[in-house]
């Protein structure tokens, strides 16, 4: 079974930074672009960012400069640096695929909470 497990959330104050973490199956990793996605109370999931295999970036206009997504080859993770952190980015975060025919099963996620 794929298992996605998030990490590195917590509580920052606004303009602080959080570093959040995804470790991914080998195989999902290797043969996927990624992305991390985020669940705010009363709305629906969102694409916050994705990675391509081969390094392209893709953000979400709301987090455009202060967010910035990588992928480690070695230790199959993807990581989320977020700066400049705002009271809307309050969410579970998650990761999976970027493209969403090829989601698997959705980890716990990590909460952000950004008090103002």
């Amino acid at each position: 079974q794929v298992r996605l497990v998030e990490s590195g959330g917590g509580l920052a104050q606004a303009g602080g930074s959080l570093t959040l973490s995804c470790a991914a199956p080998r195989h999902m990793f290797l043969g996927n672009d990624m992305a991390w996605y985020r669940q705010a109370p009363g709305k629906q999931r969102e694409l916050v960012a994705y990675i391509r295999r081969g390094g392209n970036t893709h953000y979400t206009d709301s987090v455009k400069g202060r967010f910035a997504i990588s992928r480690d080859g070695a230790k199959h993770t993807v990581d989320l640096q977020m700066n400049n952190l705002k009271p809307e980015d309050t969410a579970v975060y998650y990761c999976n695929a970027a493209d969403r025919r090829l989601w698997t099963n959705w980890g716990q996620g990590t909460q952000v909470t950004v008090s103002s």
